[in-house]
């Protein structure tokens, strides 16, 4: 991997860079950026993703509408599109998004099992969020969510694991709550402030789904200025479920890991992470976490339940007037786990 970052890296700073550099003399509503991954679940993915950025009033922060794709070493194909709008002085909220893919999963480590298991994952998965302004920086809202995720196998041996496991994807549909604490000086790049958020989302047969469960995730972002323009941000997250099957349990969401590879009913993160300005507009970080996962009888008290992380990377600066950045990180977890991205925004 480190050969083929070698070349890849400097590439895509270079494309980024100079695309930005040329828009200069007049700003571009236009944002395009490559995107890699590479990981042992999912191997190298290579895609880009280009958006439209529009302020719908002078007082509200731009407001952005793109889409994007990938295809990976592995044959996997992912696209979508997004958008997210600020509107009237920023009292309304709109997010959305619309994905799908096509997944073949290398697992060196299945649940941690010790296992390699190749799985092939057919996602569809559709969102939207609206967001009202109630008072000062306080938020509420709902959303409705749309999944359809199959999983299967080509071996025999791989089908009778995911069998005894019960991981045979699920498809539901769900509508929940948002509250919203937001008092974040850019939502792009903070600096200061911090973001509250608490959120359910009940999946119900009667809405045109397979199964009937229900999960609530609540988390807590800090941002804060030092020997400025260096920024240490951190964030606490916690997702829990009721009911739910198998392939709707909580996974890992730190770097380093793949979502899906590690599942329980519960999990639990801290992280923090330290932005740095170097010159003009590059910038480094540095970031460590640990995530728990727990549930059916398994606590945090087991080490075998923790999954730290730690890495550090390099970012640029797209949209300077919008503190706009594009990443890129490698991280390292436990159990031979670790990863490298080139991803456009703030992990957080």
């Amino acid at each position: 991997m480190f050969s083929f970052l070698r070349y890849v890296l400097p590439a895509c700073f270079l494309l980024i860079s100079t695309t930005t550099i040329a828009a200069e003399p007049s700003p571009s509503p236009w944002l395009f950026t490559p995107t890699v991954s590479s990981d042992p679940k999912v191997g190298t993915a290579v895609g880009a993703m280009g958006a439209y950025l529009h302020k719908f009033d002078k007082h509200s922060p731009a407001s952005m509408f793109g889409a994007t794709a990938s295809y990976s070493s592995t044959k996997s194909v992912k696209g979508g599109v997004f958008g997210r709008a600020y509107l009237n002085n920023d009292t309304q909220r709109i997010m959305g998004g619309l994905f799908g893919g096509y997944i073949n999963n290398d697992y060196q480590d299945f649940l941690g099992s010790g296992l390699p298991v190749s799985t092939n994952d057919d996602m569809r998965f559709a969102a939207l969020r609206y967001l009202h302004r109630v008072a000062g920086d306080w938020f509420l809202g709902g959303h409705v969510i749309s999944t359809n995720y199959q999983i299967s196998s080509d071996d025999p041996f791989t089908g009778d694991m995911l069998d005894l496991l019960g991981l045979t994807g699920f498809r539901s549909n769900g509508l929940g709550l948002v509250i919203q604490h937001d008092t974040r000086d850019n939502q792009n790049s903070p600096s200061i402030g911090h973001n509250l958020e608490a959120f359910n989302v009940a999946f119900r047969e009667g809405l045109g789904g397979d199964v009937s469960f229900d999960s609530y995730t609540g988390s807590y972002a800090g941002f804060h200025n030092f020997d400025s323009p260096h920024v240490l941000a951190y964030r606490v997250k916690g997702r829990w479920t009721s009911d739910a099957p198998k392939s709707g349990y909580s996974s890992i969401e730190l770097r380093g890991y793949t979502r899906g590879q590690y599942l329980a009913p519960h999990s639990t993160l801290a992280e923090v992470e330290g932005r740095f300005h170097i010159k003009g507009r590059f910038g480094a970080n540095l970031f460590s976490g640990i995530a728990c996962l727990y549930g059916s009888g398994t606590g945090c008290g087991n080490s075998e339940n923790l999954y730290p992380n730690i890495g550090a990377g390099l970012t640029y600066q797209l949209k300077p007037e919008e503190k706009m950045v594009v990443r890129a990180e490698y991280a390292q977890g436990k159990s031979g786990n670790k990863g490298f991205y080139l991803q456009f925004g703030q992990a957080f």
